[in-house]
């Protein structure tokens, strides 16, 4: 089965969008790297530099995959699965000050909003693609 049509393109546009967006996410790791690293470290995340830019990797390639539709599972669910362990690690309002809950909150639900994406992105990975990179490795 394939997503042909007008559902290939409305794909194909989500898929810009919605990669786009995670990788200009990962190389502003890359560009931020120090004031994340310091939020990382204040997070008490171990290696905090090492994450930035390990996390910044998933991101970038993660998006651009998508976007190129290569392995498009693997590459879905690994944005998933960093999704949510940096909702919990990085934006745990349950455990900040009041006056900080509401901005952390906020990015808690925008990394599940963005994993349920992935989630979704990866159900229909399965199928084929039009406006795929073909590269012999489905």
């Amino acid at each position: 089965m394939s997503v042909t049509g007008t559902a290939a393109l409305g794909l194909l546009v989500g898929r810009i969008v919605f990669g786009g967006t995670l990788a200009f996410m990962g190389f502003n790791h890359f560009m931020q790297r120090e004031e994340m690293a310091g939020y990382a470290e204040f997070k008490w995340l171990p290696a905090p530099t090492l994450s930035v830019l390990a996390s910044g990797a998933v991101l970038v390639a993660g998006g651009l995959a998508l976007i190129a539709g290569v392995f498009p599972v693997a590459a879905a669910l690994a944005l998933a699965g960093f999704l949510v362990v940096a909702a919990v690690t990085m934006h745990n309002f349950w455990a900040v000050p009041e006056d900080q809950q509401q901005d952390e909150m906020t990015a808690f639900l925008k990394n599940l909003v963005m994993a349920g994406g992935a989630v979704a992105v990866a159900s229909v990975g399965t199928l084929s693609w039009e406006y795929a990179l073909d590269i012999g490795l489905f």
